[in-house]
């Protein structure tokens, strides 16, 4: 069997598999007497799906034929496929992933990015969603920033305070690059989410409250996020040379977790350390420049 063939009948066997485990019920439709609850009849798909009977069978008996994209798109729905499983059988069938759809306005990131901010330890780390608010934050970013829950949850976002926060521009000696950065970064990123509620309102408080983001927007710049060296300006450290990573979960590619790292060859690691030690005292230690070992048999 080559392998076309063994993907057109692994997509029939799929598509069969999924069809069986269905319950009736789930689809509106009335039970069988003498069935059990699940079970749908290839008909039945056909019908909700608007395909035809005698294409539905071809696919499920794995015959030479291409589906559309459209189709494959309408049997996900009808057989209530998870996004990882209509990923599958499109690529089955020889198609790339869809986008992913916009997720919903939430304040509240998920549960296991929380777990994994906090596991971050002594790493400053925050998580935004698609426009930027932020959803979560540890305890070494209350200490290095601020405690992000007594900001009103309208104005706790990532564009928003590095426009309109003094606190932030104090921080950021090089405040209008990093600024404009951030913001061709957010233009590029929700470009095409631009349309929706929250970033429109966003948008459109920004343009009321900050000159530098009206005249920064107008200039429609489009850049990319890259981890880059980041200097900031701490009231009681003083100067941190801090590496700003940025990460999204597999399993939640709508939230992007922002991290930052002691730029080793710096003093960076013993003022982040001190910084800490004063506002968490039970956390551990950050490895300092000493404690690091540069030969890889050692580590």
């Amino acid at each position: 069997m080559n392998p076309e063939a063994r993907q057109r009948h692994e997509l029939g066997a799929f598509l069969k598999a999924r069809r069986r485990q269905l319950v009736r019920t789930q689809l509106g439709l009335p039970p069988v007497v003498g069935k059990t609850a699940s079970g749908v009849r290839r008909e039945e798909i056909s019908y909700l799906s608007g395909v035809s009977v005698t294409w539905y069978t071809w696919l499920e008996q794995g015959r030479e034929i291409k589906p559309s994209r459209q189709v494959l798109d309408a049997l996900a729905r009808t057989l209530r496929l998870s996004a990882t499983e209509h990923n599958y059988i499109l690529s089955l069938a020889g198609y790339s992933a869809p986008q992913p759809l916009p997720e919903p306005d939430s304040q509240a990131a998920p549960a296991p990015v929380k777990r994994l901010l906090e596991a971050l330890g002594g790493f400053p780390a925050y998580a935004i969603s698609p426009d930027w608010a932020i959803s979560a934050w540890n305890a070494a970013y209350t200490a290095l920033y601020r405690d992000l829950s007594t900001i009103p949850i309208a104005d706790r976002n990532l564009l928003w305070l590095i426009f309109t926060d003094p606190y932030v521009r104090e921080m950021t000696p090089d405040w209008e690059r990093v600024s404009r950065s951030h913001l061709a970064q957010f233009r590029a990123e929700a470009g095409p989410r631009l349309g929706h509620p929250s970033c429109a309102r966003l948008v459109k408080r920004l343009m009321e409250a900050s000159e530098e983001f009206r005249a920064g927007w107008e200039n429609h710049d489009i850049e990319g996020f890259s981890s880059r060296e980041r200097l900031l300006h701490h009231p009681v450290v003083g100067d941190l040379h801090l590496e700003q990573h940025r990460l999204a979960p597999s399993d939640h590619p709508h939230v992007r977790l922002l991290i930052y790292t002691p730029v080793l060859t710096t003093d960076a690691p013993e003022r982040l350390r001190r910084l800490l030690a004063t506002n968490i005292p039970n956390l551990q230690s950050i490895p300092s420049t000493a404690e690091r070992s540069d030969d890889p048999q050692q580590e």
